[in-house]
């Protein structure tokens, strides 16, 4: 495994170059087909995964049989992170939404290793801390801002982990997700979002493609979601 990848991580990028080797001999390859489970939601949070290609989804379902899509993570993101602080079950639900490579680690090896580097503990919780405060900006989007609000955010978002900027300007977002998927990101229903995204297109702000979008306008978004 290429250690620039350890070192590309928030949680580890205090490790110097000997650990971040000793680090990525520890973990092991795992491959995720499109729609394939990581985990689900209540099993046994035992180890830790690390995104070389591809993206994630983390969902919760509710009892009522509804879902909500709470997070995507891309290249360079970690899962599993929380259990090592607070060992239980699995909180969410992770689904690979596009071809998937992942290194993973077991919790018990990943313990071990911050034994013998406490500094290592302060980064993490630094970094737990930062993803805390992206929990607490979201639950106040769905309180204060509508929803073309939201989904301008969060296409913006998706822009700025995912997005490629073309030789015209425009920037293509292949975010992976579905429009129902999309929908529970911003915690709106299907037709709501929909809604919003023939306004943006029509107003020339964005243009649809598959499971992607071209943003043809970032200031004018950037505006609407404020």
């Amino acid at each position: 495994m290429d250690e620039s990848l350890i070192a590309a991580v928030p949680l580890f990028s205090a490790l110097d170059v000997e650990d971040q080797h000793q680090l990525a001999a520890m973990m092991s390859e795992v491959v995720f087909r499109r729609g394939e489970k990581l985990f689900n939601e209540g099993d046994p949070g035992d180890r830790l995964y690390l995104l070389v290609e591809g993206k994630v989804k983390l969902g919760h379902t509710a009892a009522d049989g509804r879902e909500n899509l709470l997070a995507v993570l891309g290249p360079g993101e970690m899962i599993g992170e929380l259990t090592l602080f607070d060992p239980g079950p699995r909180s969410t639900t992770a689904t690979a939404v596009a071809p998937t490579r992942m290194m993973q680690l077991d919790h018990e090896a990943m313990m071990s290793f911050i034994d013998s580097r406490p500094e290592l503990a302060k980064h993490m919780l630094k970094a737990l801390a930062q993803r805390l405060r992206r929990t607490n900006t979201a639950l106040a989007d769905l309180v204060f801002s509508d929803v073309p609000g939201r989904v301008a955010k969060a296409l913006l978002d998706l822009s700025d982990r995912f997005g490629t900027r073309a030789d015209d300007g425009t920037i293509h977002v292949p975010h992976e997700l579905t429009q129902e998927e999309l929908a529970q990101l911003v915690g709106a229903s299907r037709e709501t979002v929909n809604k919003s995204l023939a306004e943006f297109v029509s107003r020339g702000w964005i243009r649809l493609e598959g499971r992607g979008v071209h943003l043809l306008d970032v200031d004018r978004l950037r505006r609407r979601a404020r």
